[in-house]
């Protein structure tokens, strides 16, 4: 049986208008992800791989092509685009007073998820913060609170789910405690998109690879062929 695509990106460009001359942060790109797989988004900063999450998140409009999430289309189905896709940001911003769990009810709240449809503590219990549930975020470690960020991307049960430089100035061992919370959500049918600059963590968690480079989709292979590729 062909998997499913749950994501379908056709000619997307974005264009930022400086004084001086025009960016192109994404130039004619050309993308599908299936469903069930990890997909690793791989380049230097400013490739504009943060320019491509945010256009699935809304936070940034682009300039032209489609976009296509989990059937729905971009410009007609803005809000079941976004309810779809669960992104987990680089930066670590959380309220320090707020537990886990009040957190996670919150964030349930904005996503107008109906109380007997949370799973909050089904949640926390997958990123292994079900006995922090009711502490102070302030008093969670580094490690903690990078889990609780992917916990804030699940509340509303979307099929995708993008991380966005997950391991970037983490040590060695909350590393793999990461991978191993991401290999978990992929064994449950979540599908994964990553972007890292590290090739190490995109060959060992991917399954395909694309790399960007100033805005260009130069490579797009299964790990393995893409590695032969670079060793040769």
């Amino acid at each position: 049986m062909d998997k499913k695509n749950v994501l379908s990106v056709k000619n997307l460009n974005k264009i930022y208008s400086k004084k001086s001359k025009p960016i192109n942060a994404l130039n004619d790109l050309n993308l599908d992800v299936q469903e069930g797989e990890i997909f690793g988004l791989l380049g230097p900063n400013g490739a504009g791989k943060t320019t491509f999450i945010n256009i699935l998140a809304g936070t940034t409009i682009k300039t032209s092509g489609k976009v296509n999430v989990w059937g729905f289309d971009l410009d007609k189905n803005p809000r079941q685009v976004r309810a779809s896709v669960g992104i987990v940001p680089q930066e670590v911003v959380l309220d320090p007073f707020f537990s886990p769990k009040k957190l996670l009810e919150l964030q349930a709240g904005l996503y107008g998820v109906k109380k007997k449809d949370r799973i909050t503590d089904s949640i926390l219990k997958l990123v292994s913060l079900d006995k922090q549930a009711n502490n102070y975020a302030r008093s969670l470690s580094g490690g903690m609170k990078r889990r609780l960020l992917i916990a804030k991307a699940l509340v509303h049960q979307p099929p995708i789910i993008f991380l966005d430089e997950p391991t970037a100035g983490v040590d060695v061992e909350l590393r793999k405690n990461l991978w191993e919370n991401v290999k978990l959500l992929n064994d449950q049918g979540v599908t994964i998109i990553l972007t890292t600059h590290y090739l190490e963590e995109a060959e060992k968690m991917c399954d395909r690879i694309g790399i960007l480079n100033k805005g260009n989709l130069v490579a797009l292979d299964s790990t393995k062929n893409l590695l032969n590729k670079i060793q040769t």
